[in-house]
């Protein structure tokens, strides 16, 4: 039954005098179109939501404990944070914006003051710097690649910075002296306290491959950043790395009973939350819709397999008299959807691997050749388009669109199937 029915069905997918018929050709690319694009932008997304959490893994800490105001008596919680089971490793840190300046250039990135021995244990830092070195001594400084190439600032360069907290401190004392006279600080008291801009020479660049990072941050050592605002010994918070990145929750709950009332602890995903799901919502939602095109090209062939229907009645009229079943009629149009859903499986996967291969390719020369940013570092934080083929995603696009080709053409094909020999053959 099975080689009496697929012979016809191949014999009416070609015409006589082609090798394969225009409208099967048609089909085919509908559906080859569909899964390819589908299959690619999955692989994209899925490949943005892990580049993603790998950067921001390379990056940040696992967990940050911080405070709405500068932490000072810290060393005790610190060595209490350290000897929290599950965690892995601690460092101190400094964080604010300051402005920079650079050969009459003004920006206003983020410093981030480190301990470059503790943070090392938490955050490859070395692996990050792509020009010089690692070298946070007392008037050094390592820029982000972004950052540095907007300024022109190279590996040795001359920076610098101001502190906005501690100017702002300063000039409120001020305005409280104008206010009421002689209740506030005199003016050498507050030219004690004045934090003068800081000049640093740049030792080094680094690149994490996040543009948010690159574009927007300064290391510089613990102290320098503790002198820029002040803080004497205080700090702004304390990074913490854990045995398992994904289970930092938990660890958190562990930690939170430790903290005094100010100070709170937050997960990198907590910190990246909106991100992460914007991410998998569009991932669901690209899904849907390109699984429409499918869904179209499955209409051209249900349209095909009524075409055919109406040009053969006279056919199916005699294979019915001569004692052809309802169900080997049904297979000779069901195996024309299926067909056309196989071929445009196989067609669909080749031509989605080779537009993933050469996706950064196609990128760069529209961007070279017109001026098109496909995908613009500012906006995606990534400087390629990543892309990674997860095979379960390929199964159920490939699954279901041969069922969505298969049932397609079982509409048709029952109906072809049920039609009556003698009202076929009457008028012939």
């Amino acid at each position: 039954m099975q080689s009496f029915s697929l012979f016809l069905a191949l014999r009416y997918l070609k015409p006589k005098r082609t090798f394969v018929s225009v409208i099967t050709l048609i089909s085919i690319i509908g559906v080859t179109l569909g899964i390819g694009v589908l299959i690619l932008v999955i692989s994209v997304m899925t490949g943005f939501d892990n580049e993603l959490r790998r950067v921001v893994l390379g990056f940040e800490p696992h967990i940050t404990v911080s405070s709405e105001e500068p932490m000072k008596d810290w060393r005790p919680l610190f060595d209490r944070i350290k000897q929290t089971p599950g965690v892995v490793a601690a460092a101190p840190f400094v964080q604010g914006p300051v402005i920079l300046e650079y050969r009459g250039r003004d920006m206003t990135p983020l410093v981030r003051g480190i301990d470059p021995g503790a943070e090392q244990s938490i955050i490859d830092i070395k692996s990050f710097v792509k020009k010089g070195a690692l070298d946070l001594g007392s008037d050094c400084a390592v820029v982000g690649s972004e950052l540095a190439a907007s300024m022109g600032i190279q590996v040795g360069s001359k920076i610098t910075i101001y502190a906005p907290g501690n100017i702002r401190g300063v000039l409120d004392e001020l305005k409280n002296e104008e206010r009421t006279p002689g209740k506030s600080k005199t003016l050498a008291e507050l030219k004690s306290e004045i934090v003068m801009p800081a000049e640093l020479t740049v030792t080094g660049l680094f690149e994490s491959g996040r543009y948010e990072y690159d574009s927007s941050i300064i290391l510089v050592a613990l102290h320098v950043g503790q002198e820029l605002y002040s803080l004497e010994d205080c700090i702004h918070g304390i990074s913490v790395k854990t045995t398992d990145p994904y289970l930092a929750q938990d660890l958190v709950r562990r930690i939170e009973p430790k903290l005094p009332a100010p100070d709170y602890a937050m997960t990198w995903i907590d910190k990246n939350k909106a991100r992460f799901g914007a991410i998998s919502v569009e991932r669901n939602v690209m899904f849907f819709i390109l699984m429409f095109i499918i869904v179209v090209a499955a209409f051209g062939i249900m349209s095909t397999l009524i075409t055919v229907t109406v040009q053969k009645t006279r056919e199916i009229g005699v294979l019915k008299a001569l004692g052809a079943t309802t169900w080997q009629i049904v297979w000779v149009f069901l195996a024309q959807g299926m067909f056309v859903g196989f071929m445009g499986n196989i067609s669909g996967i080749f031509f989605a691997l080779v537009a993933i291969h050469y996706r950064n390719d196609f990128k760069d020369w529209l961007a070279t050749t017109l001026h098109i940013e496909l995908f613009p570092a500012s906006i995606y934080e990534l400087t390629t388009i990543p892309a990674q083929v997860v095979p379960r995603d390929v199964a159920v696009i490939c699954i279901s669109a041969f069922v969505i080709c298969s049932v397609a053409a079982l509409i048709p094909a029952w109906f072809a199937a049920r039609l009556d020999p003698v009202k076929a053959l009457r008028f012939e």
